[in-house]
C-alpha cells in the first residue's frame, strides 16, 4: 500500500463526470465550478472534473476546474488514444494536484463487440496509454472497463501490465451494474494476490448501480483490498447511475464499529452538496432516499415519533446535523402516535385537559384517514369548534390589477374586514405581489409566504384558475385556497383565506377586530 494509513479510503467524486452524463443531465461551466468547490470543500479526494477530449466545452471545464481547486487532485478521463491523453494533459497543466484516468474494456464481449481488438493488441494499448499518461502526471489511474465481466488469467495480465507502465490507482469497476458483493470482494483479493506489485498501488471500486447495488458492492470492494471508491452525489450517472457518495461516506462513520475504514469528506457538507447537484441538474431527490431524502431524518408512524421524542437514537442511527440538516421532522398524519400530537399541540401553544386531549386525539386520527397531509390549521380546526365561524373575517369583494412589461403593478383591492368595506391601492413587482401587498397592508401581520401554486381547474384559456398559498407567522403554517376565473383574482382568494386562518385565536373565544392601517 503506497500510504502509511492502510484503513484510509479515497474519495473520487465522477459527479462532473459520469454524473453528467445522466441523460438531461448536462451542466454549465458555471455550475461545473460552483459543484467543484463545493465538493473541494467537502474535502473530496479526487475530482473527476471531464472528459476533455469530448468537446472544446468539457476542455475548458476540466481547465477551469484545475485553475480554481487548489486541495483535491483534478483528474480528467481519457481513452487509451494518445491524443485523449494529450488533450488531457494540456486541460490539467494549471492543476495543482493532478490525475489523468485512462481506460480500456477488458471483457470479452466488449473487446469481441466494441474494440474490435485481439487480447494483445488491448495490452498493447494499456502499456502505450499509461505509459504516455505518466510522461505529462505522476498520478495516473488506469481502469479495466467491465472488469467485473472480464476473465480473471486476462484480468491479471491487464493489471500487471498497467502497474509496470506507471499506473498509481488501479480501477476495476462494475461498469454495467452486473456484480454482486461477494464476487465483488472476491476478485479484488485474488487480483491483489496474483498480480506483482499489486501492493504498490491504490485499488479502486467504481460501481453502477443496475441492480441496486454500487452501495453494497463498493464497500465489499473494500473488503477485498480496495482503497478508493468512485462515486457521485445523490448516485446520478449513466443508466441506473453510480454509488451515492453520502450513503457510502456515512455508512463507514456509523459503523466503523464493523467497517474499519474511515474517510476525510466533511460530512456536514453533505445536504448542501446534495440540494447543488438536484438543483443544478433539475434531478429532485426522493423523499425516500437515503441521507439526504426529504423523509429521511422525518417520522410519521406513533411508535417511531414516541421513540424520537424520548431519545432520538431509538429510531436515527445518525444525527441529522451530521449531514448538514437541521433537525427532525415529526410529520402529522394517521400514523402519529398521542405523544406526538401532544407535542405539536405544545409547539401551537395549546394545554388541553385529559378529556379534551383524547377527544381532539380520536377526530385526530378520523381525519387522518381522510387527509394525507395534516397541517397545523387543521390540528387549531380541531382543538377549536368555533374556528369555523371565524373563518371568514375578511373576504375579497374587488380586485383590480395594472402591470406593464417592465415588471411594475398596482393593485386595487376592495375587501370586508369584520364585516366593514376597506380599499387600499398597492403597488408590487408584479400583479401578484401587488395583490398580496395590498392585503398585507389591510392587516397588521406581514406572514412569511412560503408557497404560492396556481394549476388550471379545466382545459383552455377560459379556465378556472386555483391558487394555494402557504403562509407562516409566528411558527405557525397554513395553507389558504382560492379559485376564480382571473388567476389574480383567485391568488388574492387564496392569500386572505390564509391570512384568515392565521388570525384565528388560540383562546376560547372569537379575537376582537382586526387593525386596520
Amino acid at each position: 500500500m503506497s500510504q502509511s494509513d492502510k484503513n484510509h479510503v479515497r474519495i473520487f467524486d465522477t459527479t462532473l463526470r459520469d454524473g453528467e452524463q445522466s441523460p438531461g443531465a448536462s451542466m454549465t461551466l458555471e455550475e461545473k465550478l460552483n459543484i467543484a468547490e463545493v465538493l473541494d470543500a467537502m474535502q473530496v479526494d479526487v475530482i473527476e472534473a471531464g472528459f476533455a477530449i469530448a468537446s472544446n466545452g468539457d476542455f475548458e471545464c476540466v481547465k477551469k476546474i484545475a485553475e480554481r481547486i487548489k486541495n483535491s487532485t483534478v483528474c480528467s478521463l481519457a481513452r487509451a488514444a494518445i491524443g485523449d491523453i494529450e488533450r488531457a494533459a494540456e486541460a490539467l497543466k494549471p492543476a495543482a494536484n493532478a490525475r489523468i484516468h485512462t481506460f480500456i474494456a477488458t471483457s470479452p464481449l466488449h473487446m469481441r463487440v466494441k474494440l474490435q481488438m485481439q487480447p494483445d493488441e488491448v495490452l498493447d494499448a494499456i502499456h502505450k496509454s499509461v505509459s504516455r499518461a505518466r510522461n505529462f502526471v505522476g498520478d495516473v489511474e488506469w481502469s479495466a472497463e467491465d472488469a467485473t465481466r472480464t476473465e480473471l488469467d486476462f484480468l491479471y495480465k491487464a493489471v500487471e501490465t498497467a502497474i509496470k507502465a506507471g499506473a498509481t490507482t488501479i480501477n476495476l469497476p462494475d461498469t454495467v451494474g452486473y456484480g454482486v458483493p461477494e464476487e465483488y470482494t472476491a476478485m479484488f483479493r485474488s487480483v491483489i494476490e496474483n498480480v506483482p506489485d499489486a501492493d504498490k498501488v491504490i485499488f479502486s471500486t467504481h460501481c453502477h448501480n443496475d441492480l441496486g447495488l454500487a452501495v453494497a458492492n463498493s464497500l465489499a470492494g473494500l473488503a477485498g483490498g480496495a482503497r478508493q471508491i468512485e462515486c457521485t452525489i445523490n448516485g446520478i450517472g449513466e443508466r441506473a447511475g453510480n454509488a451515492a457518495m453520502e450513503e457510502i461516506v456515512m455508512a463507514l462513520k456509523t459503523r466503523a464499529d464493523i467497517l474499519p475504514w474511515h474517510t476525510n469528506i466533511k460530512t456536514t457538507e453533505i445536504m448542501r452538496a446534495s440540494k447543488l447537484v438536484s438543483t443544478v441538474t433539475g434531478f429532485a431527490v426522493q423523499n425516500n432516499k437515503a441521507i439526504v431524502g426529504a423523509n429521511a431524518f422525518a417520522h410519521e408512524a406513533g411508535i417511531h415519533q414516541d421513540g424520537v421524542l424520548k431519545d432520538a437514537e431509538t429510531y436515527e442511527i445518525m444525527t441529522p446535523a451530521s449531514v448538514g440538516v437541521t433537525k427532525s421532522t415529526l410529520v402529522m398524519g394517521k400514523h402519529s402516535g398521542r405523544h406526538a400530537f401532544a407535542d405539536k399541540l405544545q409547539d401551537l401553544g395549546y394545554e388541553l385537559g385529559d378529556n379534551a386531549f383524547q377527544e381532539c386525539f380520536r377526530r385526530f386520527k378520523a381525519l387522518g384517514d381522510r387527509k394525507k397531509n395534516i397541517y397545523d390549521e387543521d390540528i387549531i380546526a380541531l382543538v377549536d369548534d368555533e374556528v369555523a365561524t371565524w373563518a371568514n373575517r375578511m373576504q375579497v369583494i374587488s380586485v383590480n390589477t395594472y402591470s406593464s412589461s417592465n415588471g411594475s403593478a398596482v393593485c386595487d383591492l376592495t375587501m370586508t374586514v369584520d364585516g366593514d368595506k376597506v380599499k387600499t391601492v398597492t403597488y408590487g413587482s408584479g400583479p401578484v405581489d401587488a395583490a398580496f401587498n395590498s392585503v398585507k397592508d389591510l392587516i397588521n401581520i406581514s406572514p412569511h409566504l412560503q408557497l404560492f401554486q396556481v394549476h388550471a381547474v379545466t382545459h383552455g384559456t377560459d379556465a378556472q384558475a386555483e391558487c394555494t398559498v402557504r403562509l407562516e407567522h409566528d411558527n405557525r403554517t397554513v395553507n389558504g385556497q382560492g379559485a376564480h376565473e382571473d388567476t389574480i383574482t383567485a391568488a388574492a382568494r387564496a392569500y386572505v383565506s390564509a391570512v384568515n386562518k392565521l388570525l384565528v385565536k388560540r383562546e376560547k373565544k372569537a379575537p376582537g377586530p382586526v387593525a386596520v392601517q
